[in-house]
């Protein structure tokens, strides 16, 4: 009787991981209707019995691409938080070095972040989400000090969480910006804001 698909193991961890990495690569540029598991496995220079050794579905094979983000994404914020009592010298660069890890990845798992960050149907939850948790840290006691107290800062996280968005398709994914320079113009533009002045930093 013939083999259907390859055993599960090292080689199939590998091809495994593959699939998902080219289905990531074909959902990004295609949509989720557009892109055909035959398509995947092709690519991917395997049978679609392996496929379904791994994947019951495009439905479930999609949806780990966008938990896979989730976790990620959300990972990546939580560490962008700031302590409390974090010195007030090293704020710009703190934020700076956590905003470069979220763009960093941006650029390393394009495909990925296209799926979970522009267009999923869950990628306008976890953008509130991310804001959500962005909110609540600069409100918190010992953090929201260092800021005007009459800022909103609702406004704050869902500007940055729009702004990472917008300047990761218009800037970073173009080429135009790397992950460091894009993170550096806006803590420089979120703490500096636009007067004329010398920021030395």
């Amino acid at each position: 009787m013939a083999q259907r698909g390859r055993k599960k193991g090292s080689d199939g961890e590998a091809s495994r991981a593959l699939l998902l990495r080219i289905a990531a690569d074909e959902f990004a540029e295609h949509g989720y209707y557009k892109t055909k598991i035959s398509t995947i496995v092709r690519r991917a220079n395997v049978t679609q019995p392996t496929f379904y050794l791994y994947f019951k579905s495009k439905e479930a094979i999609f949806k780990e691409l966008e938990d896979l983000f989730r976790t990620k994404i959300s990972c990546l914020t939580l560490g962008s938080l700031l302590d409390e009592g974090v010195d007030g010298s090293a704020l710009p660069d703190r934020i700076e070095e956590a905003l470069t890890k979220i763009l960093q990845f941006f650029v390393d798992y394009r495909s990925l972040a296209q799926i979970g960050f522009c267009t999923s149907i869950s990628a306008t939850e976890v953008k509130t989400q991310m804001a959500a948790k962005i909110e609540a840290n600069l409100s918190e006691k010992g953090v929201a000090g260092y800021f005007h107290t009459n800022v909103d800062m609702s406004i704050v996280a869902g500007g940055l969480v729009g702004m990472i968005e917008r300047l990761t398709i218009t800037k970073l994914w173009t080429g135009e910006k790397t992950a460091p320079e894009l993170a550096k113009e806006i803590v420089d533009i979120l703490l500096y804001g636009l007067k004329r002045e010398i920021i030395v930093r």
